[in-house]
């Protein structure tokens, strides 16, 4: 019989009261006496008539902490199937027989060589995961139950309450929603949304704002609700939030600007807001908040995207503050910024913007095979777009940042056929101010490794 030591990290978990005196207790005992939370009268379902299945109930509760003596060695996963071997240890019995249909005959945790391969069900260790698992899915029914009819009354309180009582009735929302699926789809199908919808516009306070989009971004928002949230004055409001807001608020700004560019209907006149990109710009150079980087540069590239929109982003000086940033972001962020960059190239002002800036082309030679070819595609077709717009000028610059060096390692290297041909077009171009001597010289592989 397995035995085990109630410990504060396992006992807290299973109910254990009054144990702590070092006891050691075996399983079947464990049961009796409810020490491991067994279900009076000997029910599993805990106030539920019909017997629940345990797989489904692991799954939906996908709990971060369970009680070790539940964990498989071999998956590290609650057991639904708890076998013991000849060794005294248990395991999961999928688990088990497939480690010995691999040919080893061998108890994976003691690795002792096994005198009898048989497997037996361990009852009273299926009993106990059973009956803590039930008891923790009953109590989060009931929760879930309490959190779909709380949902319900606050958006009635919702409709009738105005100053502090609506932010407070808003906050306590937000907690309910946050925390609970059921209570989500409660306020989406009680017409939530649109209620929500309709708190924002030009008067909108910022305590008020801010709860409701914090509300909106944990709800699945249908078409229409969508639709209704991209009229100007509510999408300004938004705006307006996330140029005040605190750095969780500027995110669910723009979790909620992203949902609704997801929408088939979406017009670029909706993000074409210099209010809305000034805001983006100062929130990727936030140094005090480096998570805002990343939501930033991802809501930037999406409004990139739109052509209509690059040359309104060239114009608030987004250019040169993204080309200054390369040197310091992470892979994820560097990859945005220089997709956004890249589109900004295809239009007139942002190949100028990108000649313009001192640190456009070193910075983008350094970039060439060192990130990921993702960041070397985007950094090769801006130094073609610069290159191409003065080739005598920048075509020298190149060349001494040691670009020569690092087309040869594109072309030479295992990336795709269309990005060896950019860079063997751009290389030809850099060519054209040097003599064959001259240009060999720039192009030796030490002065890259260097």
């Amino acid at each position: 019989m397995p035995m085990f030591q109630p410990s504060k990290k396992d006992g807290g978990l299973l109910g254990f009261e009054g144990g702590g005196d070092g006891r050691i207790l075996d399983l079947d005992t464990a049961v009796k006496d409810g020490v491991l939370g067994g279900v009076a009268g000997g029910g599993y379902g805990g106030g539920i008539g019909e017997k629940l299945d345990l797989k489904k109930m692991i799954e939906e509760l996908n709990l971060p902490e369970v009680p070790s003596v539940f964990i498989c060695p071999i998956s590290l996963e609650p057991m639904q199937d708890p076998v013991t071997l000849c060794t005294g240890q248990t395991y999961e019995k999928s688990n088990i027989l497939k480690w010995f249909s691999l040919g080893h005959y061998t108890c994976p945790t003691t690795m002792q060589e096994l005198w009898d391969d048989t497997v037996t069900p361990n009852k009273t260790l299926y009993h106990l995961i059973y009956t803590w698992f039930s008891q923790k899915y009953v109590q989060m029914k009931k929760r879930s139950e309490d959190a779909q009819g709380r949902a319900s009354e606050l958006l009635s309180t919702l409709k009738r309450v105005k100053g502090q009582a609506r932010i407070q009735t808003l906050k306590e929302l937000k907690q309910v929603v946050a925390s609970h699926s059921t209570a989500r789809k409660t306020v989406v199908d009680e017409g939530g949304v649109a209620l929500l919808s309709s708190l924002l516009g030009p008067f909108t306070s910022y305590a008020v704002g801010s709860e409701v989009v914090a509300i909106l971004v944990n709800l699945a928002l249908s078409s229409e609700s969508k639709t209704n949230l991209m009229q100007p004055a509510k999408v300004s409001s938004i705006v307006d939030i996330l140029n005040e807001g605190s750095l969780e608020t500027k995110v669910n700004c723009i979790r909620v600007i992203e949902t609704l560019m997801e929408e088939k209907d979406f017009r670029s006149e909706i993000v074409s807001s210099h209010s809305l990109l000034v805001a983006l710009m100062r929130l990727v150079r936030d140094k005090r908040h480096p998570n805002g980087h990343l939501p930033g540069l991802g809501l930037l590239k999406l409004i990139s995207m739109h052509q209509q929109v690059r040359s309104l982003i060239v114009s608030i000086g987004a250019i040169p503050q993204l080309v200054e940033l390369i040197p310091l972001l992470n892979p994820e962020c560097l990859e945005l910024a220089l997709f956004t960059l890249n589109a900004l190239s295809s239009v007139p002002e942002g190949k100028q913007a990108l000649k313009d800036c001192p640190n456009t082309i070193p910075n983008m030679v350094k970039l060439l095979m060192r990130i990921s070819e993702s960041c070397t595609e985007y950094a090769l077709s801006i130094l073609w777009s610069v290159c191409k717009l003065s080739p005598d000028e920048c075509s020298l610059i190149a060349v001494d940042a040691g670009l020569a060096a690092k087309l040869l390692l594109v072309i030479q290297s295992g990336c795709c056929p269309e990005l060896k041909q950019r860079a063997a077009e751009l290389l030809k171009l850099c060519s054209l101010n040097y003599s064959d001597t001259i240009f060999i010289s720039k192009c030796k592989l030490t002065r890259t490794i260097q």
